[in-house]
């Protein structure tokens, strides 16, 4: 059965947290709000958690997963960053947007689009998340809690744990959770495209 941990909106328990990242250090998979829904997350080491997270979906394996970065520079770890992308990344992190960039050689090929080789990254604007990434120390592999069949992401703590009790190790419960998916921006192109519109604006330096 998961654990259910209520954990402060603004000022996150450490204890709480602790026990989190202790999940997910042992292969874990968790539910934690972030700023555009909750997400099913996981830590990047585990191959069999990323199985569990696809299987909740029901997606199969070219569905990609987001990592969830702590700041730009753990963004320019993963990914390859030029000047101009590091400008816009600077620009419109942390926020709701997941942007498609060049893996770099830290990120597992399983992970990269097959063909691409780019990588969703994102530095959510949630303390909570943040605060789970920073005791982390690294990246966490995630996907939008939206299960097969429902048109619209999951938003509320307590009705995922009663959805999924037996299917996740925690459900991270906050007061600011927002609904809807990140605004996907492709940045491998020039100029960047919109490849899906989401709770984040347009941003008005790329109109």
């Amino acid at each position: 059965m998961a654990q259910y941990f209520s954990i402060h909106a603004e000022n996150p328990q450490t204890r709480l947290i602790q026990q989190a990242v202790q999940l997910l250090q042992q292969g874990g998979v968790i539910a934690c709000p972030t700023d555009s829904s909750y997400a099913l997350v996981c830590s990047m080491a585990f191959k069999d958690a990323q199985t569990r997270i696809r299987r909740l979906r029901g997606v199969d394996d070219n569905h990609p997963f987001t990592l969830l970065c702590r700041d730009l520079a753990e963004i320019s770890t993963y990914a390859k960053v030029n000047n101009s992308q590091f400008r816009l990344l600077k620009a419109m992190t942390p926020g709701a947007y997941t942007f498609l960039l060049e893996a770099s050689r830290e990120v597992p090929r399983r992970l990269q689009h097959p063909k691409r080789s780019t990588i969703g990254l994102r530095v959510p604007r949630h303390i909570v998340t943040q605060t789970l990434l920073e005791a982390l120390n690294t990246p966490l592999l995630s996907m939008t809690l939206q299960l097969p069949g429902q048109e619209v992401p999951m938003s509320i703590g307590w009705e995922i744990r009663e959805t999924l009790e037996h299917q996740l190790d925690a459900v991270i419960d906050s007061d600011i959770v927002h609904v809807g998916a990140t605004t996907v921006l492709d940045l491998t192109q020039d100029p960047p495209e919109l490849v899906r519109a989401g709770v984040a604006p347009w941003p008005l330096l790329l109109a």
